[in-house]
């Protein structure tokens, strides 16, 4: 289990250095303690992983918090979170950088490679809390006619997606929050900018090329990703970019046409592009290249249409795959926001809220857990086994708790082991 051992000492070395607000004697239980503790719940996709690994070390005098993740001992629930409070969950960035070095050494990203050797990143934001009655200072707000001030958190999730490939590698977010020395609520294409000038650097190795919505195709955004030696490849919508529109009216535009056949159906996917066209109107405008893309029916009836703006070349031999890479920036809501929310790990679920941090560090946590399960997905043969033994995610997962809950292991492989059937249980006594 040398992938899943590495990074889930990489979370411990982290979790160690959180900050620690104790004075004089800290008593028995170290950050680390505090930090793995709430990682375990959602590495387990089990709320109640603490309450069963308490009753193990009572009745056996160790527990799977301690051999599998660990800890030294186990804290309790709200002494967990009041100490996890103060801790910023940037703490956690490094750790995802460990997950991509990973899946690098172990060939697993080489699956994810487009448009030549190039990594698609999506980024788009989503929300994580909602409530009426429960905030904190780094709530945003809004209201609506008639009801009660709403509070909420939202963050800016970035996520390496490919055409093709069914799993999404989540990497470190950014939190869309209150910013010191502003007084507009913070915004999505704030938050995209402050996470590029932070996590672009350490990507340019990768050859990013950036999905998003059309909310990212502005220029702002766009000079942000040049200026970190990405790419971008954004959606665009006729109706909130009217200069380009105009600069695409009356041109005979270069055309690339294919046949595609899907079981018993057959589609025409058209393609059309333009380059060096205008972002924006006015003589700093960025230029950009433009691409569309329609998918008609035998009929001849349109499908889907979508078009996009990007720094790439577009030609005959590029525009199909940029589009099929354009197109893969709803991989970040299908592969990832909707596994997160409905698969098991239960992002929206007010997990603890706190009056600093805590709401922010436990969603972290939760994304760093599906990181490392994806990673493993990919990457670690225990694992993988495993998984295939079991079928579908959530019978893995339940498989786990319920072991977990009433057998001590003494490691990783142990437990991957047992639950492919490739050796028997411990003995509880063991």
């Amino acid at each position: 289990m040398e992938v899943l051992d590495r990074l889930i000492g990489a979370v411990r070395r982290c979790c160690e250095g959180f900050p620690d607000p104790r004075t004089g004697h800290n008593g028995s239980y170290t950050m680390a303690d505090f930090g793995l503790a709430a990682f375990s719940v959602f590495f387990a996709q089990s709320p109640s992983f603490l309450a069963h690994q308490r009753q193990l070390a009572a009745g056996h005098g160790r527990s799977n918090a301690h051999t599998l993740f660990g800890m030294s001992r186990i804290p309790g629930d709200s002494h967990i979170r009041r100490m996890l409070d103060p801790v910023a969950p940037d703490h956690l960035f490094p750790v995802f950088d460990e997950v991509i070095g990973d899946l690098e050494r172990a060939g697993g990203l080489a699956a994810f490679q487009r448009l030549g050797s190039r990594v698609l990143i999506a980024l788009d934001g989503t929300e994580y809390h909602r409530s009426t009655r429960v905030h904190c200072p780094h709530c945003s707000t809004r209201t609506r006619a008639g009801q009660p001030t709403e509070h909420f958190h939202t963050l800016l999730a970035a996520t390496i997606v490919a055409p093709g490939h069914q799993h999404a590698v989540p990497l470190a977010p950014e939190f869309i929050v209150p910013q010191d020395g502003h007084d507009k609520q913070d915004c999505e294409s704030r938050a995209v900018r402050r996470w590029l000038a932070r996590h672009g650097p350490g990507l340019a190795r990768l050859d990013p090329v950036y999905l998003g919505d059309d909310l990212y195709a502005c220029q702002p955004v766009c000079e942000a990703v040049l200026a970190q030696g990405g790419h971008f490849l954004f959606t665009c919508k006729p109706s909130s970019h009217q200069t380009l529109q105009e600069s695409l009216t009356g041109i005979d535009l270069d055309e690339h046409v294919e046949r595609v056949k899907r079981g018993k159906q057959r589609f025409t996917h058209r393609y059309r592009w333009l380059c060096d066209v205008p972002l924006r109107g006015d003589e700093k405008a960025l230029t950009v290249n433009w691409l569309q893309i329609e998918i008609l029916d035998a009929a001849g009836a349109v499908t889907y249409r979508n078009s996009f703006v990007t720094d790439l070349p577009v030609d005959a031999g590029s525009v199909a795959e940029l589009a099929a890479c354009g197109r893969a920036r709803w991989k970040i809501e299908n592969e990832s926001f909707n596994v997160l929310k409905t698969g098991g790990y239960h992002l929206e679920h007010n997990f603890g809220h706190g009056t600093a941090h805590l709401s922010a560090l436990l969603a972290c946590l939760n994304l760093l857990a599906f990181a490392i399960h994806t990673v493993c997905d990919l990457a670690e043969g225990g694992w993988r086994k495993a998984r295939m033994t079991l079928g579908p995610r959530v019978r893995f997962f339940q498989n786990l708790q319920a072991l977990t809950s009433y057998l001590v292991f003494s490691s990783w492989t142990e437990l991957l082991d047992t639950l492919a059937f490739a050796r028997p249980p411990p003995c509880p006594s063991g």
